[in-house]
């Protein structure tokens, strides 16, 4: 059996925990994009029984979390990055300023746009780190309970289109 069928099959039996986990994993993986939202996918579908909100909440928590990996590099590098980078920085600052670092973070978590450069710089900047775990937790909660949903009522669709269900 291969190996990722294994960590899905280890993911599902863990429940909502194993959903944050894997929400977990798919964020702390800097620009190494993992199929966390596959497996909340499939746990969604009917027959594994599990409430799709609290899918989305237990994976959206987890992914939340791992994304203060990014920030802590962003945080951790610093001088580097204001010394190399520091107008390219003050571009983006701007757009924070002027758009509001909460609403970015949060817009960023919710949908697939590239989120690990947006927690990089969160920590660069020394942006709150509480506003960003509560921000980024949001957006992925949106994100996690949207594909949770779209497989709970998408695998049941399909299953009764094709005479399965």
């Amino acid at each position: 059996m291969a190996l990722d069928v294994l960590l899905t099959e280890l993911i599902i039996s863990l429940g909502y925990l194993g959903a944050g986990l894997a929400g977990f994993i798919s964020s702390a993986t800097l620009f190494l994009p993992t199929p966390a939202f596959i497996v909340i996918f499939i746990m969604a579908a009917p027959q594994f029984g599990f409430n799709p909100l609290f899918l989305g909440i237990s994976a959206g928590i987890g992914a939340a979390l791992g994304e203060m990996i990014g920030y802590g590099i962003g945080y951790g590098s610093e001088k580097l990055a204001l010394n190399n980078y520091r107008d390219k920085l003050k571009v983006v600052e701007k757009y924070f300023e002027k758009f509001g670092g909460f609403f970015v973070i949060t817009i960023f978590a919710a949908t697939p746009l590239p989120f690990d450069v947006v927690g990089i710089f969160c920590g660069i900047m020394g942006y709150s780190l509480r506003k960003f775990i509560v921000a980024t937790a949001i957006g992925k909660v949106i994100k996690y309970s949207a594909i949770a949903f779209a497989g709970f009522y998408g695998i049941a669709w399909l299953s009764k289109l094709f005479g399965l269900g």
